[in-house]
């Protein structure tokens, strides 16, 4: 399993002492995907992954293009580093996620879509 989402415990229980156990057992179904880490880079890397039921998703790896909305019109602008992101070893790492600021040749672009989940990134300027 990548990433095992298990339930929420409590610390104090129902309040007679009684032993707490467990509500379920693991499921293959409850575990996540393994977080994509998109990197700004030179060229352009996409992995396709298999999900449950033979579904397919796009994960973006590599990055070289944002999708900027600016009084509508889109257009699409190269990405020169990450400025800002809830995460500050994203930042050293050039790793974009959802709501990060990046630099780009119009200027700031906040992201707004998730990248390792749709394959293209989107922005509105800041």
């Amino acid at each position: 399993m990548e990433q095992y989402h298990k339930p929420h415990t409590k610390k104090v229980g129902s309040g007679t002492g009684g032993r707490r156990r467990k509500f379920r057992d693991k499921k293959l179904s409850h575990s996540g995907g393994v977080f994509a880490a998109s990197k700004v880079s030179e060229k352009e890397l996409k992995k396709t992954i298999r999900g449950r039921g033979g579904s397919r998703s796009v994960k973006l790896k590599k990055a070289v293009f944002i999708n900027v909305v600016n009084k509508d019109k889109m257009k699409k602008v190269k990405i020169l580093r990450v400025l800002s992101s809830h995460n500050p070893e994203f930042v050293r790492m050039n790793i974009m996620t959802k709501g990060a600021v990046v630099e780009t040749e119009l200027g700031k672009v906040r992201i707004t879509n998730r990248i390792g989940q749709d394959g293209v990134i989107n922005g509105v300027l800041v």
